[in-house]
């Protein structure tokens, strides 16, 4: 049974395994993984662990894992600035042998419910417009369609899950 939890230095070696699946250059979304971060040794490591940390008043991530595997990440970003506008207020990314099996809408689900208890009434939620998985994932969980938009990255599609709040 997969569980949600917050990034901890327990899961380096588990944690390296799904990082060296995506493959280099691949994106890992919903992880909080920027260029400058060195998560290979296990300082390197806990300082990313604790940067995330100090990010939870503005971003809670959240691992999905299995019996000590990470199978994934997500992020909600709680505010609603450029770079959401531009990235979405949720992202997430799936290790490529865990796919097919449902994690990213029941992780998706659960942040959706998170983002409702921060009193955000609807989330965006922006993919590359050729990954079909994901918005299909999106759709399932209730999002909207709002528009395809150019980016530096390429096409993207935008699309709205409404939380069940009203007035924020």
């Amino acid at each position: 049974m997969p569980a949600l939890i917050g990034p901890t230095t327990r899961l380096h070696r588990a944690w390296l395994d799904a990082h060296a699946e995506w493959g280099l250059g691949s994106h890992e979304d919903g992880f909080g993984l920027v260029p400058a971060d060195e998560v290979g040794s296990p300082t390197g490591f806990a300082a990313w662990v604790a940067r995330l940390a100090a990010e939870s008043d503005r971003v809670t991530y959240r691992w999905l894992v299995e019996d000590d595997r990470v199978l994934g990440g997500i992020a909600l970003r709680h505010g609603f600035d450029d770079f959401v506008r531009q990235a979405g207020h949720i992202g997430f990314g799936i290790r490529p042998s865990a796919r097919r099996r449902g994690l990213a809408a029941w992780a998706l689900g659960r942040m959706v419910d998170e983002a409702r208890g921060l009193g955000i009434d609807r989330v965006l939620l922006v993919c590359e417009a050729g990954n079909v998985a994901s918005a299909r994932t999106i759709e399932r969980l209730g999002g909207v369609f709002e528009e395809r938009r150019d980016t530096e990255h390429g096409p993207a599609l935008h699309f709205w899950i409404p939380t069940g709040e009203s007035g924020t």
